[in-house]
């Protein structure tokens, strides 16, 4: 058309196509394609390529018709499938190592949790042996000591404190209402300091307290139980011939000991529910856990000041 000479050694310079040119008897004049044609149709699957019959060339340069044949299309079409199932394979790769991550950090809980139970079960089983055994050897005579009678009370004592705590935690959702009038804290704290008498001689502890007059609504059992934890624990983890010093004016509660004392770091974890401080002693973690569920029940803010080897002192105030 633009009175140029028909260049077709261009034609077939790529590897693209094959393509050849075919007069009016449908006869090749050039081309690289060698196939045999079928000029009915306009398109032919040949093997693994496509030929494309051009019948749009109206005779111009003597060409009648144009077969092109791609030797792109299933390449292309393999290289796809390769790429789906390279990109499959990576984004399931990615989506594996995410839901594995996912489903450890989910699992986690469950199995810290598991962790606490079976280290809480073998505790509480630890904790009810050593009274148990007491009391089965203290009964052993027929005609007990006032000693054994005395070792018999404590080890009781200690077996109804364990079924306490335990069944406040695991059962205070079917308690019936709680009676709450309001108490003299100090006449109460007279009362139980009798039942520790016993405990805290064993040790050569020393009790001192300074108790004025002080009346509040709650629960008498609740307060019992915070007020026996506390002083539970200060009795457990004092040192021999230590003291414990026992306060209660200005309306705050104080009980300090000058016994092993807690790590700094650990301080805060103490009123988490199992969690232990230390080995050095007995017991399965719940105790401040209930003293600081109780003290929430009635708004008392509970403190807690503590040196390693100094004491520890717990403030309640109401």
């Amino acid at each position: 058309m633009s009175n140029t000479p028909l260049n077709y050694d261009k034609l077939l310079e790529t590897n693209d196509y094959k393509i050849s040119f075919y007069n009016e008897k449908k006869e090749k004049t050039f081309g690289n394609l060698d196939d045999n044609i079928d000029f009915s149709k306009d398109l032919i699957q040949h093997e693994k390529h496509f030929v494309l019959i051009d019948k749009s060339t109206l005779g111009h340069l003597g060409i009648f018709y144009i077969a092109i044949e791609e030797n792109l299309y299933f390449e292309k079409i393999e290289k796809l499938r390769v790429d789906i199932i390279f990109f499959f394979v990576l984004i399931y790769s990615i989506i594996s190592l995410i839901g594995f991550y996912l489903a450890r950090l989910f699992l986690k809980p469950i199995k810290e949790e598991r962790k606490r139970i079976n280290t809480f079960i073998k505790d509480t089983t630890h904790e009810l042996n050593t009274p148990i055994s007491a009391i089965l050897m203290s009964i052993e005579s027929e005609d007990l000591t006032p000693r054994q009678i005395e070792r018999v009370r404590l080890s009781a004592r200690r077996v109804s404190e364990i079924y306490k705590d335990l069944t406040y935690i695991f059962l205070a959702k079917n308690k019936t209402e709680k009676i709450i009038n309001e108490l003299f804290l100090d006449n109460t704290i007279k009362e139980q300091l009798k039942y520790f008498e016993p405990l805290a001689s064993k040790k050569k502890i020393t009790i001192n307290t300074n108790l004025n007059n002080f009346k509040y609504k709650i629960n008498e059992d609740d307060f019992v139980r915070v007020f026996n934890n506390l002083v539970s624990n200060a009795i457990k983890y004092n040192k021999m011939s230590g003291k414990i010093d026992i306060s209660l004016k200005n309306k705050t509660l104080i009980i300090k000991d000058n016994g092993i004392g807690i790590e700094e770091k650990k301080i805060k974890d103490i009123f988490n529910r199992y969690y232990r401080a230390t080995e050095e002693q007995g017991g399965f973690g719940i105790g401040l856990s209930i003293v600081n569920k109780i003290c929430k029940d009635y708004n008392i803010k509970i403190t807690v000041e503590s040196r390693l080897n100094e004491g520890t002192t717990f403030s309640l105030y109401f």
